[in-house]
């Protein structure tokens, strides 16, 4: 086979720091807390993992207001740390993503706190600054995703300034070029010290309208349900063609260290034409992030859809990726319900790309009911019904204070299933979920085709999915059946197959495919023999 990158078909696992290990016992996760869970993780099998904001921030938004890009925080620890977790990880064979957080700073930045201080500071355009209508309000109608307006009033020098999400992450203006090269250093100030590339926060926004127009309403809001943030469509406060510019600026960066990766976050809702364009010409990131297995249904003929879309567009020189979950949606268990969990690892872990695993998937942890007077997200406290909180839960270790994660009170409340559903007592069971995570991914290095094949669809069905992986040396047959009902498939594409790993875990052997009999949503993967038809 031709060598990839490491990230062709790697596993990138995330990481919420606050959530995952507390060394010092001060109920927040730290960066020693992740050094000591490494084997763990070496364990597991994953290829890297990506570090939500570890930057120094007086945590507004819990790090992605960034008061010093350059800095650890405290709460984390400090450069040594990072410097050890860097060495540590990477003698695991691990390596080390960090968050990029390029669109906003904190208000206590001391960018920020120049820019601010008079509308003749050096530093005053480093921001997107614009006086008031003339009857005082707003100088347009952007909205913040945090609630109200995407502007706030400063009294001093008598300006709004922007800030999409909390009133304390101002918008920096990437327009300024003066921007563009502070940022860029930082960028390889982290890439210095080792780490081996980004996840770059809200990628599509970095670029506003320089006309500053009223962004258009969306047709298809739902009060309800809908965060007010939705009720228009962003077509002018980011998603500027401009910016594309900006990112293969960001890709040069990385690509002048060795085998370091770009990724970036763009909307949710991107269609395929918008993911696709992230790509470049093999010149931005390369991995555009794609949420639709976030926000899709669990309906096979849905999912399938999308998978089939995403291959068709992805381009030649790029590679797909898939995510079930992250820091800012519903857990996956919590989304799909619990019997779809074996089912949804199996697909992310087989579909070619690079698969994306939030921490605590892998054990099946959900989303924990946070009390009112224990909610800490900004957007939970200041928009009703969007709490993030609920992912966001310490890692459930073992079964003893606290799961293990801390022996003060965790920062967030722990799920009552704890004691019950924890790593240690996951790894003693060898047909759990945890165990199914850890033989996927192992499989995954092990086999060419689910590394590096290609992705063709068998067998159309409306109950399961079959897809075949192949390489010219290698073929895997990979059958999902998505119903709640037993489901009798015939294959005769093919004719015998071994069984190598199947959701529930017990089965193995040589199967005939002319009969293949599948329980409620089970899985199996089928290694079938080269050249085999």
């Amino acid at each position: 086979m031709q060598k990839q990158p490491w990230y062709y078909g790697g596993v990138i696992y995330q990481i919420y720091p606050r959530s995952f290990q507390d060394s010092n016992q001060d109920g927040v996760g730290d960066l020693s807390g992740i050094i000591q869970r490494l084997d763990y993780l070496s364990w597991l099998g994953v290829d890297a993992i990506w570090l939500s904001p570890i930057f120094c921030s007086p945590m507004v938004d819990f790090g992605y207001d960034v008061a010093n890009h350059i800095a650890v925080d405290p709460l984390f620890g400090t450069l040594d740390d990072f410097d050890e977790l860097v060495k540590s990880a990477h003698a695991h064979n691990i390596r080390v993503i960090l968050d990029f957080v390029p669109n906003h700073t904190s208000d206590q930045h001391a960018w920020f706190l120049e820019s601010r201080s008079s509308r003749d500071n050096p530093r005053r355009n480093w921001y997107i600054w614009e006086d008031a209508k003339p009857d005082g309000s707003p100088p347009n109608n952007w909205r913040s995703e945090f609630g109200g307006s995407a502007w706030e009033w400063d009294k001093k020098t008598e300006q709004y300034y922007m800030h999409t999400f909390a009133v304390g992450q101002p918008e920096l203006n990437w327009r300024n070029p003066e921007v563009v090269v502070a940022m860029c250093d930082v960028m390889r100030f982290w890439l210095d010290r080792g780490v081996d590339g980004f996840r770059v926060d809200v990628i599509h926004q970095l670029i506003k309208d320089a006309l500053l127009r009223d962004d258009p309403p969306n047709p298809d809001y739902n009060a309800e349900t809908d965060n007010p943030y939705d009720a228009l469509i962003h077509k002018y406060s980011g998603y500027q063609p401009d910016v594309h510019e900006l990112v293969r600026e960001f890709r040069q960066i990385v690509d002048a260290y060795h085998e370091c990766v770009l990724i970036g976050e763009i909307h949710y809702y991107a269609p395929s034409s918008d993911i696709r364009a992230f790509y470049g010409k093999s010149d931005e990131v390369h991995l555009p992030f794609n949420f639709w297995l976030i926000l899709l249904n669990w309906h096979m003929p849905t999912l399938r859809a999308f998978i089939d879309d995403c291959e068709d567009t992805v381009p030649s020189f790029g590679f797909p990726n898939y995510v079930l979950g992250n820091h800012d949606v519903a857990r996956v268990a919590t989304r799909t319900g619990a019997e779809y969990i074996r089912l949804a690892a199996m697909l992310l872990l087989t579909l070619r790309g690079t698969a994306f695993i939030y921490y605590g998937d892998e054990i099946g942890m959900q989303n924990v009911d946070i009390p009112p007077d224990k909610v800490r997200d900004v957007r939970g406290l200041n928009v009703a019904g969007h709490n993030r909180d609920p992912a966001r839960t310490p890692m459930q270790w073992d079964d003893s204070v606290n799961a293990g994660f801390s022996e003060s009170e965790p920062w967030l409340p722990i799920d009552n299933n704890f004691t019950e559903q924890n790593v240690a007592n996951l790894m003693k069971d060898e047909q759990s979920v945890l165990h199914l995570y850890q033989q996927l991914i192992h499989l995954r290095k092990q086999n060419p085709a689910l590394l590096q094949g290609d992705y063709r669809v068998v067998l159309p069905n409306h109950r399961c999915w079959v897809f075949l992986r192949q390489t010219a040396t290698h073929r895997v047959l990979v059958a999902l059946n998505f119903s709640d009902e037993a489901c009798d498939l015939h294959i005769p594409e093919f004719s015998q197959g071994r069984v190598m790993l199947s959701t529930q875990m017990d089965k193995a052997g040589v199967i005939d495919l002319a009969a293949l009999s599948f329980r409620p949503y089970e899985g199996c993967i089928i290694e079938l023999p080269s050249g085999s038809s």
